[in-house]
């Protein structure tokens, strides 16, 4: 299960559209870090990822990651940097995987939007499939799948209260506000040549379950935002906190398991895999959702409603990138063919609620 110390998650050269002035932000990050380097960093740009940007900016003595919002337009709550920024700030402490955060930036002439940087986890990143230079054993793939269902759960014991996250739970009813959220978001981002969700939509908003509770959920808790530690695969970070909130625990397990495929899904969900969940070992959905839910304590006799509501949130996700590539709001050609997903998702929905 050893990688030589291969296989370090590394970025890639910047999109055009995605560029920044580095001498810029250099000379800005330099008054917030005082013992920087006089010359500008090397940048690069990570490529997983449809929603904030993530830049490398490598040092000769230090390697930082540098956050920020996608340009065109934005949902009203989402690409929050203070907030996010926050989140970790004042999570760390009770949740040693989240990263260490170092500045943050709401001057708009530094970049053109708010940002943040923060410390790099130098690690492994398992995307669509593992590295060429990894071997993912059975016994491994299990490993490491059992240790991402007890990091979940080991998130959602946190105390938030301890923690001072508590402003950002807005109280009971948070499944009602998700689906009434994500559903306007939806009908928002639609274009032409995607459904309109409408009998996904009704039912959801006719099924909903009262809050089994309330904790801090991250929102998009998924393999491909995990760092691994590339020689023992021990979880060494959990990144992307932009969707974090107080919320339902089981409607975060739901958003999880809708990325989680597995050997056995039609070519559809194959196709759309962005992680290695469907190699032999790896916990099948039931498999993570039961221990899980032994954990918390908690019921699993209506999962189909936590099921459909995290594939029905992948589809507003996707149609909200795609609308802004529709829209010529970015040139990133990996958005074109998003619409396709839309469908399949909608389908997805119809099928598995018998609608």
């Amino acid at each position: 299960m050893t990688s030589g110390g291969k296989a370090l998650d590394s970025s890639r050269p910047v999109r055009s559209d995605d560029s920044f002035d580095v001498d810029r932000v250099h000379s800005w990050l330099r008054r917030q870090i005082p013992d920087l380097p006089d010359s500008a960093p090397e940048v690069g740009q990570f490529p997983g990822g449809a929603s904030n940007l993530t830049y490398s900016l490598t040092y000769p003595e230090q390697d930082l990651i540098l956050r920020r919002p996608p340009a065109g337009t934005k949902a009203r709550s989402a690409h929050d940097m203070v907030r996010e920024f926050e989140v970790q700030q004042r999570l760390r402490p009770s949740f040693p995987l989240a990263p260490k955060v170092l500045a943050l930036c709401t001057d708009s002439e530094v970049l053109g939007d708010d940002f943040y940087v923060m410390e790099r986890i130098p690690g492994t990143i398992l995307r669509r499939d593992p590295p060429a230079d990894l071997s993912l054993t059975t016994e491994a793939a299990r490993t490491l799948s059992e240790a991402t269902a007890d990091t979940l759960i080991k998130l959602h014991q946190v105390d938030v209260d301890g923690a001072g996250l508590t402003s950002l739970g807005r109280g009971p009813g948070y499944v009602h506000r998700q689906i009434t959220g994500w559903s306007d978001r939806y009908r928002a981002a639609q274009t032409e040549n995607v459904p309109d969700f409408h009998t996904v939509m009704s039912w959801l908003s006719a099924n909903e379950p009262a809050d089994v509770g309330a904790c801090l959920i991250h929102g998009d808790f998924r393999l491909d935002n995990l760092v691994l530690d590339p020689d023992t695969f021990e979880i060494i970070g959990v990144l992307d906190w932009e969707l974090a909130t107080v919320g339902d625990p089981l409607m975060d397990l739901g958003n999880s398991m809708a990325y989680w495929v597995q050997a056995d899904d039609d070519p559809g969900m194959q196709l759309a895999r962005r992680q290695p969940t469907h190699l032999p070992g790896m916990l099948t959905r039931d498999e993570f959702v039961q221990r899980y839910c032994d954990a918390m304590q908690l019921p699993t006799d209506n999962w189909l409603f936590y099921e459909a509501y995290g594939l029905f949130r992948i589809a507003v996700i996707v149609q909200q990138i795609y609308y802004r590539y529709h829209h010529g709001q970015t040139q990133n050609p990996a958005f074109a063919e998003f619409w396709r997903y839309s469908q399949y998702l909608e389908q997805r929905c119809r099928g598995l609620l018998g609608v």
